[in-house]
Parts: structure tokens; sequence; C-alpha cells
């Protein structure tokens, strides 16, 4: 018996050999196309048909994402797939087992023709997931098609069957045939699933702007008016084209949702799917919040989809991929989401300046920001940012908001060496120009920071050091100085107490549901999930800051609270709230 085991571990570097021969033959030769249908979309199904064509090894392994690309959560899409069948040319029936949680290995021998079929379960309407009902089909590829490793580069050929009565499509796919809207290519499987599909009898419209053709497929109803978003929409578009020099598409698809709840976006190669609620439209300010995030998705057209961190240039479908530099590709895409919309003119400068202090006025409050840096909460999205808990407020700080103002400081940083020749437009232009059309690769941090070397002319490495992979507090009232505007604080001088503690009132019931880091709550022992009944023998309600408005810092108050059924009386000291609300003005 030991014989026969060192025989075979003899032979087995020459098995692998072959079976990596076997697969990179049936690679070459081998075809992958899709058919999806939907015969009962009521019941929130699609049907998939992946038919391979060309297939030389005894076996084929098949796999469901479990994440989509710019959205860095795993999410288990398999969970939602069901009755995965497999056959061969002749009908007959092939051996599938599942083999992880998210990959089936189907028996092959002598089989070249294989059908695969499965169902997947969708009823999710976010931007990252999948929709199906009688209205209409939203489809994300990674929550849909299954891949094989071996054939990702080849292009795949996608069919199309519409429920009856679904007369749309849109999809920022190429037509096999002009005249059939249902036949579909895809370039390879990267380019499948980043171009997320509605299907139906949604409202289309079309404008050009940057010299490309642009359509607007809009689902559900709305109060929104198709001449303003056409022209607005153009100028949007007009403007990120300037920053970067160049546009990089032949045409380009908005999908927006109009919902009665629900919002947010996905940034894809060619498209992008927007969700606002349907009535949004009217205000202005409601409006103008749709418009950056129109302006967000689409500088990510440039950030992110094609100058893309190293990290994120080959997707691995089946787990996390890990970067430290979101506050880049998410945190600077955010200042200029803002940045863009008030160029365009739909915001004047004190309202664009009052979003800033707003974004300014987090940075200072916010706990984490002394505990995260901006690197590790880019790293840690896939545990922390999109896992939000009671206590992340006290040990997180988000890439996107903290990224966007570290945007503005470097911005401010590159205007003042320079003495307002150059900006962050011009480092971004020339790192497009550099890695996205001339190398074709992602770029590291250090290049990025070698690149705002030699726009600016003058060295930041202190700079990423202290804000970047530091939690050193940002130097806001300098830039404020350089800009010629003052930094006021609105609750300078107001004084009023403060416990440190958020609450919420239902059910007659007055829960804590937060406890600042430091804060006198904190330091006394309250905790998240007690139930608040008096203070100073008084019952509560909903009246707390009533009550807190008659005490002043330094008084000590005396708090009753419900702690899993336990009666239990706190000395709370109350202090003054050391939150800041910083408004920037212009100085005299």
């Amino acid at each position: 018996m030991s014989q026969i085991l060192l025989t075979v571990r003899r032979a087995l570097p020459l098995i692998l050999f072959i079976s990596w021969i076997l697969l990179s033959v049936s690679a070459k030769s081998a075809s992958l196309n899709y058919t999806i249908s939907f015969p009962e979309p009521q019941t929130h199904y699609v049907d998939v048909q992946m038919e391979i064509k060309g297939w030389k090894a005894a076996s084929l392994e098949i796999k469901m994402p479990v994440w989509a690309p710019g959205s860095y959560l795993v999410r288990e899409f398999s969970r939602h797939v069901e009755s995965v069948n497999a056959r061969d040319a002749q009908g007959n029936v092939l051996v599938v087992n599942k083999k992880t949680k998210n990959s089936w290995t189907i028996l092959t021998p002598g089989v070249s023709h294989i059908s695969i079929s499965y169902k997947v379960y969708a009823y999710e309407l976010s931007v990252r997931t999948s929709f199906v009902d009688e209205e209409h089909a939203y489809l994300n590829g990674t929550s849909i098609f299954m891949y094989v490793e071996q054939l990702m580069k080849q292009s795949m050929d996608v069919k199309v069957i519409p429920y009856p009565g679904w007369k749309q499509i849109s999809v920022a796919l190429d037509r096999v045939e002009p005249s059939n809207p249902w036949l579909l290519k895809a370039p390879d499987y990267d380019g499948l699933v980043d171009a997320p599909f509605e299907i139906g009898n949604h409202v289309i419209f079309n404008f050009t702007a940057a010299g490309i053709p642009h359509e607007v497929a809009m689902f559900g109803e709305g109060n929104y008016n198709v001449d303003r978003l056409k022209k607005d929409m153009a100028r949007i578009v007009e403007e990120c084209t300037a920053i970067f020099g160049e546009h990089p598409c032949k045409n380009y698809l908005f999908i927006i949702h109009n919902l009665t709840a629900g919002g947010g976006g996905l940034e894809h190669m060619n498209s992008t799917t927007l969700q606002t609620n349907r009535w949004s439209y009217a205000s202005e300010s409601s409006y103008t919040g749709f418009l950056s995030l129109v302006a967000h998705e689409y500088f990510h057209l440039w950030n992110v989809k094609r100058l893309r961190p190293a990290p994120l240039g080959m997707f691995n479908y089946s787990e996390e991929n890990y970067t430290d530099m979101l506050w880049l590709a998410e945190g600077f895409t955010a200042y200029y989401d803002d940045l863009i919309v008030h160029r365009c003119g739909f915001t004047s400068e004190a309202e664009y300046l009052s979003t800033l202090a707003g974004n300014i006025s987090y940075c200072m409050n916010i706990k984490g920001a002394a505990i995260q840096s901006l690197a590790e909460s880019s790293l840690d999205a896939w545990i922390k940012y999109y896992r939000p808990g009671e206590n992340s407020p006290n040990a997180t700080v988000s890439y996107y908001t903290k990224g966007g103002v570290v945007g503005a400081l470097l911005n401010m940083e590159i205007m003042k060496a320079t003495q307002g020749k150059k900006s962050l437009d011009d480092v971004f232009r020339e790192m497009y120009r550099l890695y996205a059309v001339k190398l074709n690769r992602g770029f590291t941090e250090t290049e990025f920071v070698n690149m705002v070397k030699l726009v600016s002319g003058k060295n930041m490495d202190d700079f990423f050091r202290k804000y970047v992979h530091g939690t050193a507090p940002l130097p806001v009232a300098d830039f404020a100085d350089v800009c010629g505007l003052d930094l006021v604080d609105l609750n300078e001088k107001q004084g009023q107490a403060w416990t440190g503690l958020t609450t919420s009132f239902s059910s007659g019931k007055l829960m804590v549901t937060g406890v600042e880091r430091n804060s006198p709550a904190w330091q006394a022992g309250l905790n998240v999930n007690d139930e608040l009944i008096a203070l100073n023998r008084y019952r509560l309600a909903d009246d707390l800051p009533k009550f807190l408005a008659m005490q002043k810092p330094g008084d000590t108050v005396s708090l009753t609270a419900s702690r899993s059924g336990f009666i239990r009386v706190f000395d709370v000291q109350l202090a003054q709230s050391p939150a800041v609300k910083y408004s920037l003005e212009r100085k005299e």
C-alpha cells in the first residue's frame, strides 16, 4: 500500500501538469454564451442558461461572484441560486456537485457541449443587486451570471428573452445584430458583469455631451423634467470631461430608478445606476443632491473605472479585493461631486461653503477620526464601513467624508505651492494620461504621491503621513485662512449641558442608541440599549433635551435607567459639548 501511495505521490506533479494542459486547451477552444429569461416575473426569478461548446477537460467548475465591484462587501450572491443542472448535447444529465459556498463541479468526461441551467431569486432593488417583478427586471451581472475561470477573458453572447409585454432594454453592451436589441455581446466576463440591465417599459431619453451620445433609462414615476435633466446632466458631463481632457466612451448609459425609498449610485465602465426619491426633482435642495450623485458616479468614469488603484485592476470575484486607497477612489470623488455641481452653477458660493463646512465639522466631531486612519478605513471597508454598529462613531471614520475633506486640503496645498497655477485637477489629468491611457495599468500610492510632487513642485510626504496614514487633526484653520475665509464655530458660545448620549423614543420608551467616547455618560457607565426612565427623579419621555436645558455644564444629575429589567441609577457630571458646527465665511 505504501508503495502505491509513493508512486501516486511521485506522479502527482505530472497529473497536475496534464490537467493544466487540458484546461488550457479547453480555454483556447471553448466558447461560453448565456440566455436569460423571466417566465414568471411575479415570482422574482431569473432563469439562466450557460452554453459551453468545445470543452475538452474531464470536469468543469462554475462559480458565482460573492461581491460587486464598487461596493466593498461580501454579499454572498450564491445564496439566491437554485436548481443547478447540467446536460450534454444529447440531453443526458451530467453529475453536478456543489464544492464550496459559491462553486459547483460538473463531471464532463468525453463531453464537449455542456448546457447548464439555474435559477436566481432577484428581489432586492439596490444599485448593487438584482430585482425582478411583473413591471421590470433590473440585473447586476455579479448577482446573475456564473463564470468559468478559464473562459473569463473570452467574448460571450447574451440572449435576453423578455417577458411578454416588455418592449425596452437598456444596457451598455454591443448588439450582435444592429436590428436585434435582445442579442448582446460582451468583450469578456468583466465587461459583462460591469453592464447592468434595465428591462421593461421604462422611459428613455437621449442627449449628447462632450461629443458622446448619452441614453437615460428612467424607471418609475417621478416629478422630473426631461428637458431640464438633459441640460443639467450634459453640463456635468462637460465639466467632468474638461477635468480629464478627454472622454473615454463611445456612448454612455444612465439607469435611474425613481423610488419611494432608497438611494445611491454605483459606477460602471460605460454606465451607472442611480436611485433617488421619485419626488426629489421639484425641491431645489433635493434636486441639487441628485445632481451631486450624478457628478459623483460620472467622475468615477475616469477615477476608479480607468484610473484605478492597482489592487482594483484584476478582480477576484470569489473573495475580498483589498486596497487602502478608497480615500482616493471614493473620498476624492466625493470632494469633486460637490465641486463639480458648484462649478456648473447649480450651487452658490455660500451653499458650496456650507456643504464643505458641514463635512469639516464631521471630521472634527467624529471620535473615530482619532482611532482609525483613512488608509485603515479603506482597508477595513469590507468589515466595518458597510456593517456599522452602535460603537462605529467611536471607532471608525468615513473614507468618503474625511477623504473628501483631505482632497480639499490637498487641492489647497497644491494651489498654494503653485500660486494658483496648478490644482488637483492637474494631478488627476496627468495620472489619467500616464496610467490609464499610456501604461494601461493600475497605480500605487507612491506613484500618486510622486505625481502630486511633480505637479506642485513640493514634497507632500508629510501631508500623506499625517492625514492619510495617521490620525493627526486636519489643519482646517490653515485651509480657511489661505482661502481668505474665517472658520467660525457656531457652537462656541452656546455652553449647553451635554451627556454624550444619543437616544430614540419609541413605544413609550426612551432608549440609549449611542454613547460618545469619553463623554460624561461614557464615564458614568451608561450603555446602548439602556432604557432611560428618569432624570433627578422626574419621569422622562421624549423630553430629555428640555430637562438638560435647565442644567449647566459642571452640574451632576441622577439618571435612572433599566438595564435588562434591573433598575440602576447613574450620577452623570454634565459637560459642555465639544462638538463643533463650522461655518466658512469670507474675511472682511
